[in-house]
């Protein structure tokens, strides 16, 4: 899926993604990136990835570790912690939920559209 998201949803779902790419592997930030954009959200940038990783970091949920580059500068790898793992367990049950409720509203049949003139 290439099409831009809904900001409100990404939002809502972001951090849940990113604990899942980083409990699939350990990446550095730009790496992250990248894995969220072959995922399917081409329009999410590295501006918005960071500071997500950044506040994941704060919570306790990611750890970090600097390696050293071939080309460059240090870089900063995130692994999940056990916060981490336990808030991901949490949030997916939480979407599950959350998807299962939308679909069967979704589901409900819609009554036929008023005729004009009517």
């Amino acid at each position: 899926m290439t099409s831009s998201h809904d900001p409100q949803l990404l939002k809502g779902v972001l951090s849940m993604v990113l604990l899942h790419l980083l409990a699939e592997q350990e990446s550095y930030g730009y790496e992250v990136a990248q894995r969220l954009q072959a995922a399917g959200f081409a329009d999410v940038l590295e501006g918005t990835v960071y500071p997500a990783l950044t506040r994941l970091e704060r919570e306790g949920r990611l750890a970090t570790r600097l390696v050293p580059s071939p080309s460059g500068p240090a870089r900063k790898y995130y692994r999940l912690t056990p916060a981490g793992r336990a808030a991901l367990g949490a949030a997916s049950d939480n979407w599950s939920r959350h998807v299962a409720t939308v679909e069967a509203v979704l589901a409900r049949p819609l009554p036929a559209p008023a005729e004009k003139g009517s």
